[in-house]
C-alpha cells in the first residue's frame, strides 16, 4: 500500500472517529459520557471521587465532576521521579443556554427564552434546524441526559424588511436570539417537558437543568478531496477526541510519567467552576494519584513531582483565512493542513515558552508530524486558554498548542482532516513519553 493511500485511510477512519465521538457528544456533560464509555471499553476504571483509591502500577483510571473527566495511566513501573504528562483541553462549546421560565407565545408562534453561553458567531444560527441537549437534576438527587430531536430554529428577518441587511448584520442578543418552537394553538407541551421525554423521565421531577441549543446536522468531509472536515463544537471536542484516542492507546510497559489527560468544562466563559480549569480538579487528582501510589510521601515530595511535571493545552487555534488576509500577523501563517499549531504571546495569553517550545518539538518529532507557529496580528486581541491557568494552579511547565481552524466559534467550524490524524498521533507521543 503507498504512503498516500495509507495517509488515506488514516484520514478517513479519523473522520469516521471524530464525527462519532462529536455527534455522540452535544454537551460537555455527553462529551464525558462519551470519553468514558471508550475509556471504560479500554480497560480504564471509572473511580468515585467520595471514595478510597487504590491505584496499580500499569492501571487505567478515570474520574469525572459535572461536565468535566481527568483519566490516567500509570507506569507500569513507577517510583518518586514519575512525575505528570498531561494533555488539557475543554469539553464546552458556545451555544445558547435554556433559561428558567419555560416559553412565550408572540404573533401566533411558541419561544423559549436562552441565555448567551460563551462567545459564539451569532449569524451562523440563524435559520439552522436546533436540538436541545445537558442534563437534567431529579428530585431524588440523580441526575440524567437528555437529548431531543430537532424542533426549534432562530428565524432570520427577510431581506424585504431589512434591505440594508447585506451591508451589516447587527442581532440584539434579547430581541433576536429566541428560538422557535412551535405554533402557538399546537404547542400542547413546554419545553421542560419534551426534553424530559427525551431522557424518558416525568417532567415533574426536573428540579434543575443545564440544556443548551445544538445544531443538527451531521459532521461531515467535504472538499475536491475530501480534505476538509465540518462539524459543530470542534472547538474544542477535536482536542478532546485526540486526548482520549491518545489515552485508548497507550502502553504501560513504555511509559515513565503518568498520563494524564485532563477535558475541562466552562472554558468558554473563563474556566471559574469546579468543573473548570480555575477550580481544584486537577490539583486534587494529581494529589491524590501520588498520595495513593506512593503513601509514604509528603506534600513537598508532590510538589516537588509537579516541578518536574508537563502540561500540554490543547484548544483550537487559528489559521490564515484567505478573505481576511490582513487579520493575521504578517509573517507567521499558519495554514490548515500544516500541522498542529503551536500557540505563541508575550503577554502570557498562552502559556508557551521556550522549554515548553522543546517539549512540544520532541513530540511532533516522535508522531513524524509538521508543526506550526501561531501568533496574533499585534493590532488584533488574543483570546486564552487553559494553559496559562493550569500553569498558575500547578506550577508546571505548559505549553500551548492545538488544530488549525477557520469559522471558529461558529455553528459549524471547519479543518483539515490531515491536522486531526497530527494532532492525535502528537499527543499520543507527548503522553507515551517522548
Amino acid at each position: 500500500m503507498s504512503t498516500a493511500s495509507k495517509n488515506s485511510q488514516s484520514s478517513a477512519q479519523a473522520a469516521a472517529d471524530l464525527s462519532d465521538f462529536v455527534s455522540s457528544s452535544p454537551s460537555s456533560y455527553h462529551a464525558t459520557a462519551t470519553a468514558v464509555a471508550r475509556l471504560d471499553a479500554a480497560g480504564y476504571t471509572v473511580l468515585d471521587e467520595r471514595e478510597k483509591w487504590a491505584i496499580e502500577p500499569g492501571g487505567g483510571y478515570c474520574v469525572i465532576r459535572d461536565g468535566a473527566i481527568i483519566a490516567w495511566r500509570v507506569p507500569r513501573e513507577i517510583d518518586r521521579a514519575s512525575g505528570f504528562r498531561v494533555f488539557g483541553s475543554h469539553t464546552d462549546s458556545p451555544a445558547f443556554k435554556l433559561k428558567p421560565g419555560g416559553e412565550f407565545d408572540a404573533e401566533g408562534v411558541r419561544q423559549v427564552g436562552v441565555e448567551i453561553y460563551g462567545g459564539p458567531l451569532l449569524n451562523s444560527w440563524l435559520d439552522r434546524e436546533l436540538a436541545f441537549a445537558g442534563r437534567l437534576a431529579l428530585a431524588d438527587g440523580s441526575v440524567v441526559l437528555a437529548r431531543t430531536s430537532e424542533i426549534a430554529r432562530i428565524p432570520q428577518l427577510a431581506i424585504h424588511l431589512d434591505r440594508q441587511v447585506n451591508d451589516g448584520l447587527s442581532l440584539d442578543k434579547q430581541r433576536h436570539t429566541a428560538p422557535i418552537i412551535g405554533l402557538s394553538d399546537l404547542a400542547e407541551s413546554d419545553i421542560i417537558e419534551i426534553v424530559a421525554a427525551s431522557a424518558e423521565v416525568d417532567p415533574e421531577l426536573v428540579v434543575g437543568h443545564d440544556v443548551y441549543t445544538i445544531p443538527v446536522q451531521e459532521p461531515a468531509l467535504f472538499g475536491a478531496h475530501e480534505e476538509f472536515f465540518a462539524a459543530p463544537r470542534l472547538d474544542n471536542l477535536l482536542s478532546v477526541h485526540a486526548g482520549v484516542t491518545a489515552m485508548e492507546s497507550l502502553d504501560p510497559d513504555g511509559l515513565e510519567s503518568i498520563a494524564v489527560f485532563a477535558g475541562f468544562d466552562h472554558e468558554e466563559i473563563g474556566s471559574n467552576s469546579r468543573s473548570g480549569a480555575c477550580g481544584p480538579f486537577l490539583a486534587d487528582i494529581t494529589e491524590r494519584i501520588h498520595g495513593s501510589v506512593h503513601p509514604d510521601a509528603t506534600r513537598s515530595d508532590y510538589l516537588a513531582l509537579l516541578a518536574g511535571s508537563v502540561c500540554v493545552s490543547s484548544d483550537a487555534g487559528h489559521a490564515v483565512h484567505p478573505n481576511y488576509p490582513e487579520r493575521h500577523d504578517p509573517h507567521v501563517r499558519p495554514r490548515l493542513g500544516g500541522g498542529p499549531l503551536l500557540k505563541l504571546n508575550a503577554q502570557q495569553r498562552y502559556a508557551t515558552d521556550a522549554v515548553g517550545t522543546a517539549v512540544w518539538a520532541r513530540a511532533c518529532a516522535a508522531a513524524g508530524v509538521e508543526s506550526q507557529d501561531f501568533v496574533s496580528n499585534n493590532a488584533m486581541p488574543c483570546g486564552s486558554t487553559i494553559g496559562p491557568l493550569t500553569a498558575t494552579r500547578l506550577g508546571m511547565t505548559t505549553v500551548d498548542v492545538g488544530p488549525a481552524l477557520y469559522s471558529m466559534h461558529s455553528a459549524r467550524e471547519m479543518c483539515a482532516i490531515s491536522d486531526v490524524v497530527a494532532l492525535g498521533a502528537a499527543a499520543k507521543a507527548f503522553l507515551q513519553g517522548a
